[in-house]
């Protein structure tokens, strides 16, 4: 069977995580404290106003407009210092011919309207030349001005980040309802995987489980580590039985190796029979897949390269699983840059190159060998260069568009 292409796997991935969750991951309510990369699940509006009083936009003086209308350089107004008010404190009213010496932030006192910045002044604090006419409401922060009793402030949808919560934490607003984050279960296969501290001969550390549980972090979701199960049919299948119980709700489950056409691939053996597609994707790296369900939970399988799960990983499970969070990016961003060096592909197969992409010049350079184990090499690119699966051979000087792997 010819290969598929991959938009054709990333939405049989999109649908089967829809699928598998027809009314959505629900919500849950948690401190502001706690939702820096939530996915707000219903509007906030404003328990108050926005400043709650009428305070100074600068250090100076709170006066009267009419009482400093002829103000000049020429022709200074002088009026007498009748408190300070420094943020945080208030003092009584503003009579009449006054000023009161005032700090940013600090309520501007009944009877004043204006605020003089205190360069237009001679900083005086028994009595102060003014040498500049405001107009009333100049330099005051209206009470509300900012939002108002009842507005919206934040929109359900909104991924929450510093901007939202510092509004939130300013209204006093505690609790907010989110979008549950998708929970994860990773399951690395096969028997030459080993813990540390020291691997013994043959045997290689999983780097997988802590790889994709990074992904699944970055992504919004909570993963739960399987660690490792042995090259063994019946073992894969009761350790994967007794996880999902354990750890209910489980929204995917992700395997990686055992899923290619050699022998012992544990993976294939035990769900192909389940009802978990296999096949081959038009890609590199990342050509073997698999995707269905077990028990009722959506199982996406990935190969077991690190290069290799870690790419199909951000081409088809990192945009269904902020689909299914209700994120407003799902997709990384993607650019054109100009290529620094030839580049050729597999005829047939999308490749998605490791890179390194200076933004100032616009250029990309790609980064490391293409083969699906170089992890070292992945670790210094921060973009993928994507090259349609019908162009074999690439010329430095011709633009590509590439994956940002910093920003989304």
């Amino acid at each position: 069977m010819a290969p598929v292409p991959v938009v054709e796997h990333q939405r049989r991935v999109a649908l089967l995580l829809d699928a598998g969750n027809p009314t959505g991951l629900g919500a849950e309510r948690i401190g502001t404290g706690d939702a820096l990369g939530r996915v707000l699940a219903e509007p906030v509006t404003a328990p108050e106003a926005l400043p709650s009083f009428d305070n100074s936009a600068m250090d100076g003086y709170a006066v009267r407009a009419r009482d400093i209308a002829g103000a000049s350089p020429d022709s200074p107004v002088d009026l007498p210092v009748a408190a300070d008010i420094p943020a945080g404190a208030a003092r009584g009213a503003l009579e009449p011919g006054t000023a009161h010496r005032i700090m940013t932030g600090a309520p501007v006192p009944t009877g004043a309207d204006a605020v003089v910045e205190v360069e237009e002044t001679d900083g005086g604090t028994e009595r102060v030349r003014i040498r500049a006419a405001r107009a009333a409401g100049s330099f005051v922060r209206a009470a509300g001005s900012d939002v108002a009793v009842g507005q919206e402030v934040v929109a359900a949808g909104t991924l929450l980040g510093a901007a939202q919560l510092g509004a939130l934490a300013a209204l006093g607003v505690r609790e907010v309802l989110v979008r549950r984050r998708p929970r994860v279960l990773l399951v690395s296969t096969g028997s030459e995987l080993a813990a540390d501290p020291l691997p013994e001969s043959g045997q290689i550390r999983d780097s997988n489980s802590a790889m994709l549980a990074a992904a699944v972090a970055d992504a919004g979701g909570e993963a739960l580590r399987r660690r490792w199960v042995a090259d063994d049919v019946p073992a894969f299948l009761d350790s994967l039985e007794e996880s999902l119980a354990a750890h209910a709700p489980i929204d995917l489950v992700i395997t990686s190796g055992g899923v290619s056409a050699g022998a012992y691939e544990v993976v294939k053996e035990a769900l192909a029979p389940r009802g978990v597609a296999f096949g081959k994707v038009a890609m590199q790296p990342g050509m073997p897949q698999g995707a269905g369900s077990f028990a009722g939970t959506p199982v996406v399988c990935l190969p077991g390269n690190p290069v290799s799960a870690l790419t199909s990983f951000e081409v088809f499970v990192r945009p269904a699983l902020r689909r299914l969070l209700g994120h407003p990016v799902p997709d990384r961003p993607t650019a054109t840059a100009t290529l620094t060096e030839d580049l050729v592909s597999p005829d047939g197969k999308r490749q998605l190159r490791r890179g390194r992409w200076d933004r100032a010049a616009g250029t990309v350079a790609p980064w490391g060998p293409p083969g699906s184990g170089f992890l070292g090499w992945f670790a210094g690119a921060d973009c993928l260069i994507d090259l349609p699966a019908e162009q074999t051979a690439v010329r430095a000087g011709e633009p590509v568009t590439v994956w940002d792997l910093l920003i989304g």
